[in-house]
């Protein structure tokens, strides 16, 4: 969901790509011959001593007939040199919920307030506010968004060697974000060189977002391929497969990390298929905050298809896919700036080919692929930035689950179980996240069945023999952690939720998340020398807790019954 993503619309992204006034290299640029395509490196950073491919073609251009299709291999031109001088980046949408985010949260979080009203946000949420917001775009969108970068240390390129491969999935509630979104990896780079080590290479693809990637139902799915932005991420990923040895990559050493939407599709691309139709492409994942809304209605699917034509004033898909680009990106636009609160409308849903049931569900039934090295991350405080400060009582409460589950409807006692027995009214502190009061008792269940839920399942799924962290910096929000993963030592912040930014404030912490993933991705295992041990999560739930003074060991507050529960799938 939300991000699935870096943070409530966002998880969105820094832009940050590394730039060519960073080269100060007097050789010329080398070029890697793809094939299909011959690509010059767009720039030499030198201060991290590495090259950056910048804005590779993996795809075709997902437009006329292929859009709402699956992906398709990009077609040959050998005709001139590739430079990545133009950069891309997917549709983007972001919901009107998002702006009110920024202002009670701080007052929330410092002022201890728990009461809010309409009355207290200044600002509009009106159709022509709507309007509006469609018309913003960001000038580098493009439906002929599907590109790729890669930044390779100049020690890897010029080796003889194979070296390992972080690849990225960025989040941003899988409406929003790009290749270059999350950070400048500079700084992740030059950690994963430490000692004598010649680091990793590093790999960011786009996705399609919003409708142009996740439109999904029974009527769709009779001449439109579900799913659209796993299945970008798979090709991109069979792309790694097949060209990282040119960059000097090991294609059996491959790792895929990402946040939020990032860290869900992970999830997603682990479970692919049921674990069908052969191995993952890729040896290692760290899914990061792994979270979605888990979607498995088909009436709901059908619903958003619905009102996504009828934006568009047309009847059929056929119809939809001869419209210009700007009628597509307008009409994604205001859909989702209209979500419920919390919400993006779209995100990955059941459409039983890439997705045969929920992944929690695949994962405990063993249907998945076993032989990935995972580690896992979440944050003590995942749900708050998607809690509509408005839920403040319990028939607010229960109305949010019957509009978020619609079969709860008819089961008016999974809904009391949710509602009395799992997240009592009992704000003494002694209930799920400690919470106290109706805000903190809806951030709870939000955190667990959206994100923290999702990380014990693919814990337990590999029968905890994994490596999972907390983060718990305060606030330890939803999406502050990508900071750390990106932190370069210029005070990189990363993009939040309504423009809320989370600056890096424990230096020692990010050095630490940096380290433990690149030393992940070399060997399978976090562990480096300097760092606190980490250990395995094992039978007693433990996860390194990266604390603002310490890191070490605790049990994971997210290991109790409700996610057991939760995975059950009863809430539908």
């Amino acid at each position: 969901m939300v991000t699935l993503y870096l943070t409530a619309a966002a998880i969105l992204g820094l832009s940050a790509a590394v730039s060519a006034q960073n080269s100060s290299s007097c050789a010329p640029l080398p070029i890697v011959d793809l094939g299909y395509a011959r690509q010059q490196a767009s720039a030499f950073n030198a201060t991290g001593g590495y090259y950056n491919f910048s804005n590779i073609r993996y795809a075709a251009p997902p437009v006329g007939e292929l859009r709402f299709a699956a992906p398709q291999a990009p077609a040959v031109n050998r005709s001139q040199v590739q430079t990545g001088s133009v950069s891309r980046i997917c549709p983007q949408a972001n919901p009107a919920w998002d702006a009110i985010t920024a202002q009670w949260i701080p007052e929330y979080l410092l002022d201890n307030k728990t009461s809010f009203s309409m009355s207290d946000f200044n600002l509009t949420t009106s159709s022509s506010n709507s309007s509006a917001a469609t018309s913003m775009t960001d000038p580098r969108e493009s439906e002929d968004c599907l590109f790729l970068d890669v930044m390779v240390p100049e020690a890897i390129f010029n080796s003889n060697e194979q070296h390992p491969v972080l690849v990225w999935i960025y989040g941003g509630g899988y409406t929003a974000g790009s290749k270059a979104g999350s950070g400048d990896p500079a700084g992740l780079l030059k950690r994963s060189q430490m000692g004598n080590s010649s680091g990793v290479i590093y790999v960011a693809m786009n996705y399609r977002l919003g409708a142009m990637g996740w439109l999904s139902g029974p009527t769709f799915q009779e001449s439109g391929t579900a799913n659209a932005g796993l299945w970008d991420q798979r090709f991109a990923l069979e792309w790694v497969q097949q060209n990282i040895h040119l960059f000097g990559g090991d294609p059996t050493n491959v790792t895929v990390f990402g946040e939020s939407a990032g860290g869900g599709s992970i999830m997603h691309q682990l479970t692919a298929f049921g674990g069908l139709k052969g191995p993952a492409p890729f040896a290692g994942a760290v899914p990061q905050s792994p979270g979605f809304f888990p979607v498995v209605s088909p009436s709901a699917e059908e619903g958003i298809f619905n009102d996504f034509l009828a934006l568009l004033n047309v009847s059929t898909l056929a119809e939809a896919r001869k419209l210009p680009s700007s009628a597509i990106i307008a009409a994604n636009a205001q859909q989702v700036y209209s979500a419920a609160y919390g919400q993006f409308v779209y995100g990955p849903s059941v459409d039983g080919d890439f997705v045969p049931a929920l992944p929690g569900q695949l994962l405990a039934r063993g249907q998945f692929d076993k032989n990935v090295s995972i580690m896992t991350g979440h944050n003590a405080n995942e749900g708050l930035l998607f809690t509509s400060p408005f839920i403040n009582n319990d028939s607010a409460l229960n109305s949010y689950l019957l509009n978020s589950f619609p079969a709860l409807n008819y089961m008016p006692e999974t809904l009391n179980y949710i509602t009395q027995v799992l997240y009592p009214p009992i704000f003494d502190g002694s209930q799920a996240q400690n919470y106290t009061s109706q805000i903190g008792r809806v951030d709870a269940i939000i955190s667990e069945f959206v994100f923290t839920c999702n990380a014990v399942y693919i814990n337990k799924a590999y029968n905890n023999q994994t490596h999972a962290y907390l983060f718990d910096v305060p606030p330890s929000l939803h999406g502050q952690d990508v900071a750390y993963t990106y932190y370069n030592g210029n005070g990189s912040t990363a993009a939040g939720t309504g423009g809320t930014n989370f600056g890096v404030q424990n230096v020692p912490v990010a050095y630490a998340v940096q380290e433990y993933i690149t030393e992940f991705a070399k060997t399978g295992n976090p562990n480096i020398r300097g760092e606190p041990f980490f250990p395995m999560y094992g039978s007693n739930a433990t996860v390194l807790a990266l604390g603002p003074r310490s890191i070490g060991p605790t049990r994971d507050p997210a290991a109790t019954a409700r996610c057991a529960w939760w995975q059950k799938g009863l809430f539908y």
